[in-house]
């Protein structure tokens, strides 16, 4: 082929990163096993890799590839017919080319970029426009190389470009696929035709009479008002009608599209599309659907208006202004009061972790004590534990079954498996440590590429709960289109989000209309239903990417990301851990969504201040390090801009039982004082008088004994209903013994008020410490997120190197 020789030669010419970039937009090398520079110009060729390149470009480059087919059809006659199959660019139809079709080199099918123009009808700035559209298009092998001015276009834009038009399929590939012998007569007959006497003359007959014309709009010109309505829609695209005229032959039998159908008795009831039935101007191709053919349509529209083309998209209608720095204002609270409330879940996950159901995703019950203990709704934190597990935070791990009792022979059931249990992985332990900015970079990255709308449940029958497996393929897409469309605001200008669904839905609305703009072909009709945008943008809120209705500084750094390709190689994340060498562009764009959470998040604080009432106030985050030490001696009151900790004495309990003495623990604090001020005294009094009787019992190990010098306290002890269940025994003044393990003991005493410690056989106090429990880690690099073909490179920039060293 031609333009495959031309677009090897091509190939030959590009720098490393540039086919990298290539590779990439055509999913290699996952999509298939190239070899040489031949191969995958061979490749880039198919219907298959070119469909990919489709689905990233805008409708305005979609238009103007559709335009150079439509005038090749002109230039150089239709191509041959092909069965449809499932569309997978336009959705017009639900069909796709068949990868068998006869094959045609598109370079015997060029035009001049003259007579594109002439035939766009397009001059000065527009053809300017246009220019530059085809340059970039070119860099994405859909417009490809040529001599002199001409303009070629894979093989799949010309196949599709009817339905890229709104046109259907040739009327004999639709009567041939849709009828049998005695429906064709019957539609000659409805068109008046001579009886014919065979099949086949009569829809030699029928075809004849759809490509004039003349005699199709004279048919019109006779057809009932019911009728021209329904053309007028149908001309213009999509050829699409929902009607009762048809039932299929094989009803019940073979579902779908690909049988024969009847005309229906009594008719579909709508004399409008019954009359266009009887004509043939309708055929059916699935139950109750049917098309209009391509040669009507033609016959019908005005040639002398030019096609679509939109190089640039539609406003955004109906924006209202926002005040100066109300956007970035809330996007800095809201990602403030993220970065606290994450930090909570998930420290709660590490000291409880959460149980995993049999049937998958999170336990109800779990999903609320957490978003109870931290503060936000049940949404929020369904949310806040699906990007944690996708970004490597958290991981569900299975227990270990327990060894089997006995037996010899093979089991003659299968084992159920082991229960699941929600842990940090190995990564948690430093990104707790890491600031508050540096906290939600991994989370943010990981919202941006993940396959799926979270907070999106279409089943109202179906109980939301967290741990969705990530299998929504529109999902990045609709993302995307969404921010793209928003960065077109003017500066200060957001889309209304009023209270009443009027209000919402004409801001949605004007908002839809400018996103379907940046992912025509990737995006069905269906994937824009309001309740899904919705989600798209409340998730984008809760974030900090969107507020008042405005892309903020952040968005613009996530949008940066997507339009780097990021969502690409997930599962990886850029950004949430997988090295980025040979990765500028990707580096590129972490760096700026990183700088761009610095700017909107404080300096974490180290310092607090301590008051009289034993309070302690942090305003704004705190590091890592304060937290550590808060949590240890402190209970959290409330959250907020300041954080309120207050000491009790069961919090310092709690520090001294971890190992601290009240020197130390003293210290630590006054460290972290703001100012450097002096522990206010009540503070003081109250961690000495609990060290002063901290361990003054004991629990020994080896024999479960409570041990303690003071006779009083166990006598008291021996008396004390709360501890009943411990079954305490006194087998000396200053012994007891208990019943249970030592752990429930020393659980029961400190719930019971008491402070013990426990004691080592040799009588040394041993230091408790919460085991840390960690799960492995998950997420695999950018080069091990796919599958490779054998020993072929596994990354798209070693293959550009690879196929470039053997030009």
């Amino acid at each position: 082929m031609k333009a495959a020789r031309s677009l090897a030669i091509w190939l030959a010419d590009r720098t490393p990163s540039q086919l990298t970039e290539l590779l990439e937009q055509r999913e290699l090398p996952y999509a298939a096993e190239v070899a040489s520079l031949a191969d995958l110009a061979g490749h880039l060729l198919t219907d298959a890799s070119t469909a990919l390149g489709l689905s990233e470009i805008s409708l305005g480059d979609l238009q103007l590839l559709v335009a150079v087919a439509t005038l090749a059809e002109r230039l150089h006659g239709p191509l041959p017919a092909v069965p449809p199959a499932h569309h997978l660019f336009m959705g017009y139809g639900g069909r796709s080319p068949r990868l068998d079709a006869p094959t045609v080199d598109p370079a015997d099918r060029s035009v001049t970029r003259d007579q594109l123009f002439r035939f766009l009808q397009l001059d000065g700035a527009g053809r300017s426009a246009a220019e530059a559209a085809l340059s970039g298009l070119a860099e994405r092998a859909l417009v490809l190389p040529s001599s002199g001015s001409r303009v070629i276009v894979p093989i799949l834009v010309h196949r599709q470009a009817g339905e890229g038009g709104g046109y259907g399929r040739p009327a004999e590939q639709l009567l041939t696929e849709a009828f049998n012998a005695p429906e064709i007569h019957r539609v000659a007959l409805g068109m008046g035709l001579a009886k014919a006497r065979t099949r086949d003359e009569a829809q030699r007959q029928i075809v004849d009479v759809l490509r004039d014309a003349k005699r199709v709009r004279a048919m019109a010109a006779e057809a009932p008002p019911a009728a021209l309505d329904l053309l007028d829609k149908l001309v213009p695209g999509p050829p699409l009608l929902r009607t009762h005229c048809f039932v299929s032959r094989y009803r019940g039998f073979y579902p779908g599209s690909g049988g024969k159908f009847t005309f229906r008795e009594g008719g579909s009831g709508d004399p409008g599309t019954d009359w266009l039935a009887a004509r043939g101007l309708v055929v059916p191709v699935d139950e109750d659907l049917t098309e209009l053919p391509r040669e009507v349509a033609d016959a019908l529209r005005d040639h002398d208006r030019a096609p679509s083309y939109q190089s640039a998209p539609p406003p955004v209608e109906g924006t209202v202004e926002i005040p100066g720095g109300a956007v970035e204002g809330q996007a800095q609270a809201a990602l403030a009061e993220a970065a606290s409330r994450v930090e909570l879940m998930l420290r709660q996950v590490a000291v409880q972790p959460l149980a995993v159901r049999k049937a998958g995703g999170i336990a109800v019950r779990d999903t609320r004590r957490l978003a109870k203990v931290s503060g936000m709704s049940e949404e929020q934190a369904r949310l806040w534990l699906d990007l944690a597990n996708n970004a490597d935070l958290i991981t569900p791990c299975a227990e270990e079954p327990e060894a089997p009792a006995g037996g010899r022979g093979r089991a003659r059931r299968p084992e159920s498996q082991p229960p699941a249990r929600m842990l940090p992985t190995e990564r948690y332990d430093e990104w707790l440590a890491a600031p508050p900015a540096q906290r939600l970079l991994p989370l943010v990255a990981t919202w941006a590429v993940v396959p799926e709308v979270f907070s999106h449940w279409p089943e109202e029958n179906d109980t939301p709960v967290a741990l969705v497996t990530p299998e929504d393929g529109e999902a990045v897409d609709l993302r995307y289109a969404v921010l793209e469309a928003l960065a077109t605001l003017p500066a200060e200008h957001g889309v209304p989000t009023g209270k009443s669904a009027r209000a919402r839905a004409t801001a949605l609305a004007g908002l839809v209309a400018t996103a379907a703009w940046f992912r025509p072909t990737a995006l069905a009709q269906g994937s824009w239903e309001a309740e899904r945008v919705e989600a798209t943008l409340a998730e984008a809120e809760m974030l900090g990417v969107v507020a008042h209705g405005a892309l903020t500084t952040l968005g613009h750094a996530v949008l940066g990301l997507l339009r780097a390709g990021a969502h690409r190689h997930f599962p990886a994340v850029p950004g949430a851990g997988p090295a980025l060498r040979d990765r500028p562009a990707l580096e590129d764009a972490v760096r700026r969504l990183s700088t761009a959470l610095d700017a909107l998040l404080p300096v974490p604080q180290t310092t607090a201040r301590f008051q009289a009432d034993l309070t302690v106030v942090v305003a704004g985050a705190a590091a890592s390090e304060l937290t550590d030490l808060l949590v240890a001696c402190a209970d959290r009151e409330s959250e907020g801009h300041a954080v309120v900790w207050r000491i009790t004495p069961a919090a310092v309990r709690r520090a001294l039982d971890s190992g601290l003495d009240a020197a130390d623990l003293l210290a630590r604090l006054a460290d972290v004082s703001e100012g450097g001020r002096p522990l206010p005294q009540p503070l003081e009094y109250l961690i000495k008088d609990t060290a002063r009787t901290h361990g003054r019992m004991r629990v020994v190990r080896s024999a479960c004994c409570i041990r303690s010098d003071d006779v009083a306290l166990v006598a008291e002890l021996a008396a004390a209903r709360a501890l009943s269940r411990l079954g305490l025994r006194r087998i000396a003044p200053t012994v007891l013994i208990s019943t249970v393990e030592p752990e429930a003991t020393l659980a029961a005493l400190r719930a019971a008020g008491y402070a013990p410690v426990q004691e080592a056989e040799t009588g040394t106090t041993v230091i408790e410490k919460a085991r840390q429990e960690r799960g492995p880690k998950r997420m695999p690099s950018l080069s091990g997120a796919r599958p490779r073909h054998g020993k072929a490179p596994s990354t798209a920039s070693a293959l550009a190197s690879a196929l470039l060293a053997d030009r």
